[in-house]
């Protein structure tokens, strides 16, 4: 289907992201826009497409997306298309650039399953790899501060001085000038852990001068959350930056009942004229790695430096007491999800033990939980891809019933096939989406129908600043998802990850037809989105 194709979608049900009432209607796509949308299209079409009974609705956009390397070994991004994902915003903390000639040589070194070639050095260059490649989705990315960080500090605990501040806000400058969004942090992990506020700051502020975001993975989802709310107010307060946390959570059953003193915070802000936000997954486990089970002190100098900390008994045994003793100082998984709730499932070497809870494991090589997490990162040589079980249900449902709330998998977007099938993973990868509007809408109506196509469209794009696309309007670009609300669901489980979402039926992206009747097309029409 080439570029001046006509496609008219006839007799949908129209969902045009304003969270307006629906009605019947026609959507007329000329080349790569939206020609007219209507009750009733009289002219005719070289392509005609009967969507009666479907729902008919901008195509969505995913506003944590890790599917940095996943596009690359296959650009089909089969896991989010079949949701009706037409866009993809990266960069949660790390981004593909703008990366230095140690930090590729790092990459290199530390890759996973997918391997690949590094021949770009900003992240527009990355980004513009990944459309010359070939990608079905749209593509987009903040900038990471932890990327900002290690380019000219290293994964040292160190603070910058004035020049190398100066130095990491001109990186920053460029990648903004380049197209990014905003500045984006993830402030658990070391290094991002040894960035003080200031730092933040004085980086948020770049991103400001340029209408972007501020967007965190705050430094504490659990015994500091509230502590680390504060902090992001802060940064967003006195950068000037519109900001955005990212998937809002309260982890460990101690730390549930926060939620609300979260909330309230975040809306007093916004009736003080604060421009703050959050999304979140639909889902009551995280997927992150072994080191966020470990303080950030051992982390320091990057993985190899870990690895030889861990080998000598007495930091080992330093570790284990710290692993074991609750501390708002540092984000302990471990605690917060028990040893029964940790799931391990991601191995470089260690595939034996995939899909199995860090308690089994340590049952079965007889030894504490603590030591086994410890032996797993010394023996994989990486940080181990860890689901962990510590959410409440209640606060899904409590954070959903939030307008200002948008929907981020936080995951990749992978194939039920080759290269991605030699890992377990996180069946948000495949099925957040189709979650929120099979179960929560379809089945426990925490909201319309109307409500939720607009949280996965305008409200995201207006957050971003995206002006011409997350609508069903004439003169935006044709990304359009047709799907079946009463059938859509996600398939995708813990145990058994890799399996699509059903229910979409057509996806279009840019004006050409991805998805037909449930099927790939294989078209690859993926644009870079540029702030």
């Amino acid at each position: 289907m080439g570029t001046g194709s006509d496609i008219i979608l006839r007799g949908g049900t129209i969902y045009d992201g304003s969270g307006g009432d629906p009605f019947i209607g026609d959507v007329a796509i000329r080349d790569d826009r939206i020609a007219l949308v209507a009750p009733s299209i009289q002219e005719r079409a070289a392509n005609e497409i009967d969507v009666s009974g479907l729902a008919v609705a901008p195509g969505f956009i995913n506003m944590l997306s890790w599917a940095n390397e996943s596009l690359i070994a296959d650009g089909r991004s089969q896991g989010d298309i079949c949701q009706g994902v037409t866009l993809e915003v990266m960069g949660e903390g790390s981004s593909m650039g703008p990366w230095n000639d140690r930090m590729k040589k790092e990459r290199l070194e530390n890759q996973g399953d997918i391997k690949y070639d590094i021949t770009w050095s900003t992240l527009r260059e990355y980004l513009e790899f990944l459309a010359n490649k070939g990608v079905s989705p749209n593509i987009a990315s903040f900038v990471g501060a932890t990327t900002i960080r290690v380019n000219v500090l290293g994964r040292d605990d160190v603070t910058p001085s004035s020049d190398q501040l100066e130095t990491m806000r001109r990186l920053t400058h460029e990648a903004m000038q380049d197209g990014a969004f905003g500045v984006a942090s993830a402030l658990i992990y070391a290094p991002a852990f040894y960035a003080k506020t200031e730092e933040l700051i004085a980086l948020a502020e770049v991103a400001a001068e340029y209408g972007g975001m501020y967007t965190s993975h705050l430094r504490s989802e659990g015994d500091a959350f509230l502590e680390a709310i504060d902090e992001f107010l802060t940064i967003a307060k006195q950068s000037g930056a519109r900001s955005e946390i990212y998937h809002l959570k309260a982890a460990g059953r101690g730390n549930w009942h926060k939620m609300d003193h979260a909330i309230e915070k975040l809306e007093s802000a916004q009736l003080d004229g604060l421009p703050v936000s959050a999304n979140m997954y639909m889902y009551a486990a995280a997927q992150t790695g072994l080191d966020v089970s470990m303080p950030p002190w051992v982390q320091e100098g990057g993985l190899r430096k870990w690895i030889e900390r861990l080998k000598q008994p007495e930091i080992r045994a330093r570790v284990i007491a710290e692993m074991s003793t609750p501390s708002n100082k540092w984000e302990n998984g471990y605690l917060h999800a028990g040893p029964e709730g940790v799931l391990m499932v991601g191995f470089k070497k260690l595939k034996q033990f995939t899909g199995m809870t860090l308690a089994q494991v340590a049952s079965l090589l007889g030894k504490s939980p603590e030591e086994t997490a410890i032996e797993m990162v010394v023996q994989d040589e990486s940080r181990v891809e860890t689901v962990y079980f510590w959410m409440s249900e209640d606060n899904i449902k409590k954070q959903l019933a939030k307008p200002w709330i948008s929907v981020g998998s936080d995951g990749s977007s992978m194939s039920t096939e080759g290269v991605f099938l030699n890992s377990s993973t996180h069946p948000r990868a495949y099925g957040n989406v189709a979650r929120l509007l099979g179960h929560y809408v379809r089945e426990k109506k925490v909201m319309s129908l109307q409500e939720a196509v607009r949280r996965l469209t305008t409200l995201p794009a207006s957050n971003l600043g995206i002006t011409n696309r997350g609508a069903l309007l004439k003169g935006c670009f044709a990304d359009v998802v047709a799907f079946d609300p009463d059938k859509i669901a996600d398939c995708a489980t813990f145990e058994n990850p890799h399996q699509y979402s059903v229910g979409v039926e057509h996806v279009f992206v840019n004006g050409q037809q991805v998805i037909s009747e449930g099927t790939h097309t294989g078209a690859t029409p993926g644009r870079v989105v540029l702030r």
